[in-house]
């Protein structure tokens, strides 16, 4: 009888780089080696804000689970994890790898303060829907949106595709600047002024934030403006002025690999204008600007995750071209079966 190696989880090391793009590779069907170290540099970077670990056997890496921490992304009000990478070596599948990885990766959660776990995936992707089934997933609340970039922004857009007057609806009614003609890039190249963000921009960014969201997000705005100083090519974030005055501000990050995707995606997490600024292309400008940089960093698509019930930012997001991914979210509970 053939005695099954014992199997440890600890966490991901630097060492592991090597073991890991090659189990990624032969799953993508290409190698994704600066993607897989970028995750591993910054776990060890800020320990708490990731939560990777492997698996081994006889001193062998046999597969693998890489997340990271959500704050803010999104309008959350609660932390959360997001799970970007998982994959078991083709010769230890069958044998519950994946499912201890992830049942460490819920316990790491649970001690975190972190009441569930998210991730997408592809509708046409069986195998990982059927093991995100067996780890108690369930389709999340949410909708992905993405659209190519491209210099098309100017096309015309219906004014009253599902976008609610101000103040009414549900959740909080903000205009993400929505012009009232169709040429929103005309409008917010002549209203707005788009530009990088900066650390001076921060007092007035949270001030904006708190009156959307109601809360004191000021550690989360930092934490991704300073992520955007260090790594313009990870993170891009840019304000809005009219009159000398910050209106609006958007947050993306920039990435190859995260919810398993093969291709560079540029992910909208955080988006908000001045409620008394609607309806003068400030959203879009800030859009506008935003394709602008993704074209010089080779970023050939866009994409963010909005609440189903949010209508007024689907509005939005509608009207700069953004429609449904064919990747579905996914949420999984603390509490539930794993």
């Amino acid at each position: 009888m053939t005695s099954t190696p014992t199997l440890t989880i600890r966490a991901l090391a630097r060492g592991d780089l090597d073991a890991v793009v090659a189990i990624d590779a032969a799953i993508e069907g290409r190698p994704r080696r600066a993607y897989v170290e970028r995750r591993l540099s910054a776990a060890l970077r800020e320990p708490t804000m990731h939560a990777q670990f492997a698996a081994c056997s006889d001193d062998q890496l046999d597969g693998y689970i890489l997340a990271r921490v959500l704050e803010g992304e999104f309008g959350r009000t609660e932390p959360g994890l997001r799970l970007e990478m998982v994959g078991v070596d083709a010769g230890a599948r069958g044998h519950g790898v994946g499912k201890r990885l992830f049942e460490a990766l819920v316990q790491w959660a649970g001690k975190h303060g972190i009441g569930d776990v998210r991730t997408a995936a592809s509708w046409r992707d069986a195998t990982m829907l059927r093991w995100m089934n067996a780890m108690g997933f369930e389709l999340a609340p949410n909708l992905i949106l993405g659209r190519a970039v491209g210099d098309d922004l100017d096309q015309p857009e219906d004014p009253d595709a599902i976008i609610l007057p101000e103040g009414q609806g549900p959740g909080h009614e903000i205009d993400f600047g929505a012009p009232e003609g169709n040429d929103f890039e005309r409008i917010g190249r002549d209203q707005a002024d788009v530009r990088a963000m900066t650390p001076a921009d921060l007092r007035e960014i949270v001030r904006i934030d708190r009156g959307i969201t109601g809360r004191d997000r000021t550690a989360y705005i930092n934490g991704r403006l300073t992520e955007a100083m260090d790594n313009s090519a990870i993170r891009v974030s840019l304000s809005a002025k009219i009159d000398g005055a910050i209106v609006g501000f958007l947050m993306a990050r920039a990435d190859l690999g995260d919810f398993g995707r093969t291709e560079p995606v540029a992910v909208i997490d955080t988006l908000g204008v001045e409620p008394g600024y609607g309806r003068r292309g400030v959203g879009h400008a800030l859009v506008a600007q935003l394709f602008a940089n993704l074209g010089a960093l080779q970023v050939e698509r866009a994409e963010t995750v909005v609440d189903a019930t949010d209508l007024t930012l689907l509005g939005f997001f509608q009207s700069v071209g953004f429609t449904p991914s064919q990747r579905l979210p996914f949420v999984h509970h603390l509490g539930k079966r794993a």
